[in-house]
């Protein structure tokens, strides 16, 4: 069936460029609304009159952070069903196996879908007649939210549901696209990262939904309602909408800005700070002797590198200290870091600097650096990335095989723009 989208919007165009950290001034926030106030404003005829099924968290939610399924019942809206991915409804667990349960508010049950095998039962979908969803994606590949929203969509375009995404913007950004794309395999493929995408793939949720109905021919019957205001070279805080933590281990902005790099530790024998405040914006292990990477990285006073891949980012030493962290890796222990602050976003690059790390981290300590080979692969869709890294190639050629993929989705990706 055909995707339809309303483009309904104003906006401030704000640059994303930051000077070092003496210089910054504070951006004045652009005046975005979110998709479910757009929804609310100039398009509720989409979800009135109708049974309405909500998948959603704790980021659904407007300026003011009142929820989507309040704002929606107040406004005469029939929701009977909440769906939830991957943290659950509030967006606190960390945890596969979560339960089904009920909403406390409002007595509605909430349906866990989190995962590649779980989809609802066909009399819960049957009994609505539009899928609504609101999420706040992290704009990096491998965030699972995504993954889920697609499968659901599958789902409801065999049911002949009505799909309606509710958008919300890319927390960094729509203008850079970076990183590897992952090789299509002609269908849906691993749950983690499963879009032809790059790492950091510039597009919002409501982008994605239609470039899946399209390349995987899913069929839905999509409509995506804009986040009116929103313009791709706006970052999450040049907006003026609060920052809602989209999952434990994203407490701020500074941690989805490393990310779409950062995450491939999950992959290594190092702890990426789950279980401290700094979460996506440190790097550790117990045999890491920070100084000695500095070193390799060719890492100054100040924390500035010389290389390519350490382009608008500083990476100085710091000891911290996991507690209860959700990767099982060194909990308790104190554990001796890098720790990474974008200095200039226009010039950052995270799946470069993450990359120069590793490839610094397997020189300093090549007896005790390790993979973790089928994580590290799931990652990176492409077990040549870990090869390279192993082998010693030089990081410009990896980077380089990255180009014409890059420039080819780019161009591909240009018709499901909507900002």
């Amino acid at each position: 069936m055909r995707a339809r989208h309303f483009v309904i919007g104003f906006g401030v165009l704000a640059g994303t460029a930051c000077a070092p950290r003496a210089a910054v001034r504070a951006p004045v926030p652009a005046l975005v609304r979110p998709g479910i106030e757009v929804l609310l404003s100039d398009s509720v005829h989409l979800v009135r009159g109708v049974r309405v099924g909500l998948l959603t968290n704790h980021t659904g939610v407007d300026r003011a952070g009142r929820r989507d399924v309040d704002l929606l019942r107040a406004a005469g809206v029939t929701v009977t069903t909440l769906f939830t991915p991957e943290h659950g409804f509030r967006g606190t667990e960390d945890r596969p196996d979560l339960a089904d349960t009920a909403d406390s508010a409002t007595g509605l049950p909430i349906y866990s879908v989190y995962g590649a095998t779980r989809t609802p039962d066909l009399t819960t979908l049957d009994s609505v007649d539009v899928l609504l969803v609101d999420l706040q994606d992290v704009g990096a590949r491998y965030y699972t939210y995504v993954s889920t929203v697609v499968l659901m969509m599958r789902d409801a375009a065999r049911r002949h549901v009505r799909v309606v995404v509710l958008d919300r913007p890319n927390p960094i950004g729509g203008a850079a696209v970076q990183g590897n794309v992952r090789p299509a395999t002609g269908g849906l493929a691993p749950f983690v990262g499963f879009l032809p995408v790059p790492m950091r793939h510039g597009m919002t949720l409501g982008e994605l939904a239609r470039l899946a109905n399209a390349e995987f021919t899913l069929g839905a019957d999509l409509t995506v309602v804009p986040a009116a205001g929103w313009r791709r070279e706006l970052l999450y805080d040049h907006t003026g909408l609060p920052w809602v933590r989209p999952s434990p281990a994203m407490p701020e902005l500074e941690s989805a800005l490393h990310y779409p790099g950062l995450c491939l530790f999950e992959g290594t024998n190092l702890s990426v700070g789950r279980g401290t405040p700094l979460a996506f914006q440190v790097v550790g292990a117990p045999w890491l002797e920070p100084q000695r990477v500095l070193q390799v990285l060719g890492v100054g006073e100040g924390g500035r590198g010389k290389g390519e891949g350490l382009a608008g980012v500083e990476v100085t030493a710091l000891a911290f200290t996991p507690r209860d962290p959700t990767d099982a890796k060194y909990g308790g222990e104190t554990l001796p870091g890098l720790r990474l602050r974008v200095t200039d976003r226009s010039r950052y690059d995270p799946t470069r600097a993450a990359l120069a790390l590793i490839a610094a981290m397997r020189a300093a300590h090549p007896d005790s650096f390790r993979f973790r080979a089928e994580r590290f692969d799931l990652l990176t869709g492409d077990r040549d990335v870990r090869a390279a890294l192993w082998q010693g190639v030089e990081l410009d050629a990896v980077w380089r095989g990255w180009g014409g993929e890059l420039r080819r989705f780019k161009n591909r990706r240009a018709k499901y723009l909507l900002y």
